[in-house]
């Protein structure tokens, strides 16, 4: 077989584990939907929280995480076969059927979207759907065709505290016969929607750089695939740690949070995110990146409690 070639899944066996569910729902990544989900629904509820409402909208957008990891799963298949660190997911490994895979995606995503506009509220609903199209219809295609995918990714990546947000306004009031979107134009909206945004390129740009081997066999377009010196991808790691650096002063601008506690932990914290992400520019190896894409992992928890004790709740 010549190495172009792409090997063609194992049949599906008869039994597969929970291991192998978890693994096709992507439980892992769409746990940071859940987490961020509850922040934006907790910040904006102040201290009138709904825990059931907060529970539904949790569970949908869950859900529908989920259901989107399965999809996005069954449409690259030929390319996760290719590839080492996904070749032994259940779908190119045969575990588990594509057919089996488009049913439980899509009883999950289904299920997920009845349950938001039935529990939660259209917005919230609408969010969500918005969500699946952009991470399944835009983002997965884009893969194979343009670098520009990791931008669309993060926007898919940041409206999921859009839809805490939207969550936590409840169901529409009966005599108000329209569509809340004013809600996504909330300064608190706007700040969660730029931080997720900001966030994920940076980390993703580091996962790209040190695998850009598997992505190039696995035929994705990414910015990295043709940058083996770093050069490219640090520089533009660098300007969106610094934007993320420079995103700090909005929700002080804007009244959201306590500026004493809030202003000097954030900006320590995105300075760490700036120095690591310097540190990969002028040394552009594995291990430096290695580090930018590990604080990567624990500036999201951070900038999230420090907003959320900082936060001016009404």
């Amino acid at each position: 077989m010549s190495e172009s070639a792409s090997p063609s899944p194992e049949p599906a066996s008869k039994t597969w584990s929970m291991n192998d569910l978890l693994v096709l729902t992507k439980f892992r990544l769409s746990a940071l939907v859940i987490v961020t989900t509850f922040v934006g629904f907790w910040l904006r509820a102040g201290t009138s929280l709904d825990g059931w409402l907060l529970f539904h909208t949790i569970l949908g957008s869950s859900l529908a995480a989920f259901g989107a990891g399965v999809f996005n799963q069954l449409m690259e298949i030929e390319p996760d076969s290719r590839m080492t660190r996904t070749a032994d997911r259940p779908l190119p490994a045969g575990r588990i059927s594509p057919s089996a895979a488009f049913g439980i995606g899509w009883l999950l995503s289904a299920f997920a979207l009845i349950h938001l506009v039935a529990k939660v509220n259209f917005e919230a609903a609408a969010l969500t759907a918005l969500t699946l199209a952009t991470y399944l219809f835009i983002y997965t295609p884009l893969k194979r065709q343009s670098p520009t995918n990791t931008l669309v990714g993060a926007v898919s990546g940041a409206l999921p505290p859009l839809i805490g947000w939207a969550g936590a306004a409840g169901q529409l009031p009966r005599d108000e016969a329209y569509v809340r979107w004013q809600l996504l134009l909330e300064p608190g909206a706007i700040y969660l929607f730029a931080l997720l945004f900001l966030w994920q390129l940076p980390h993703f740009l580091a996962i790209n750089w040190m695998y850009r081997d598997e992505y190039r066999r696995g035929g994705f377009i990414m910015l990295a695939n043709d940058d083996d010196e770093g050069v490219r991808t640090s520089k533009h790691a660098l300007a969106y740690s610094i934007a993320t650096l420079l995103l700090m002063f909005y929700p002080v601008q804007q009244g959201l949070v306590v500026t004493w506690i809030f202003l000097p932990l954030s900006l320590a914290l995105a300075g760490w995110l700036c120095k690591l992400a310097l540190d990969f520019q002028k040394n552009p190896e594995r291990a430096s990146a290695r580090k930018l894409f590990f604080c990567t992992l624990m500036y999201l928890p951070g900038i999230l409690i420090i907003s959320s004790i900082a936060w001016k709740r009404a």
